[in-house]
């Protein structure tokens, strides 16, 4: 099968890619508008994208055609973002934040998720959270209907027990993300891992 995604199928390219690009992390973003409203919403179209500097990227889509999301907006007017990791215990939480709220609302209260203050950055990381990523806009990018935010990572917080201090090496029994499956609805647990070891 091969399928030309520049001609007819141009429409339904988020269905074809959307379930065969899996697992992808979930970016819970936090940001805050110009009054300091606190806007959370959850993206799987995001990924770290380097190392040196970190950057990763997230695509927020539009709310409506030519409008923007809060997120996009937020990041344009102030700069700064931070992306909360996922894990099964946050799943249902992530997901109520994904609720069409007018803009100004704050997810965070329907989700019922606490906010801790960020060190760097004026949007406030989600204390249920495994991990948060403070971030600051440093490229953003329109091609087509898409808007690639690349973030600088400034701030990395990560719950006691998932890091060893003396590797930097994850301990899987303590962190278990979910990936976003097929859209819109799917989702998979990190719980099945395997180890392969790379050639010499």
């Amino acid at each position: 099968m091969e399928l030309d995604l520049t001609g007819p199928l141009r429409e339904d390219a988020y269905r074809i890619l959307s379930g065969l690009v899996t697992p992808r992390p979930i970016a819970l973003t936090t940001t805050v508008d110009e009054h300091g409203r606190v806007n959370a919403a959850p993206f799987s179209f995001f990924n770290l994208l380097g190392d040196s500097p970190p950057i990763l990227g997230i695509c927020p889509g539009d709310r409506s055609p030519g409008v923007p999301k809060d997120t996009a907006r937020n990041i344009r007017l102030t700069q700064e973002f931070v992306v909360n990791l996922v894990d099964e215990p946050l799943a249902e939480a992530m997901n109520l934040c994904s609720s069409s709220l007018p803009p100004g609302e704050d997810e965070t209260r329907l989700a019922g998720l606490t906010t801790l203050p960020s060190t760097l950055v004026k949007p406030p990381r989600i204390a249920e959270s495994p991990v948060s990523l403070e971030c600051k806009n440093v490229g953003l990018f329109e091609i087509g209907e898409n808007r690639l935010i690349i973030g600088e990572i400034l701030r990395v917080h990560v719950r006691d027990g998932i890091l060893n201090p003396d590797t930097w090496l994850v301990n899987p029994a303590h962190y278990r993300p979910i990936g976003r499956m097929q859209g819109p609805n799917w989702y998979c647990r990190t719980s099945d891992q395997f180890e392969l070891k790379r050639p010499k």
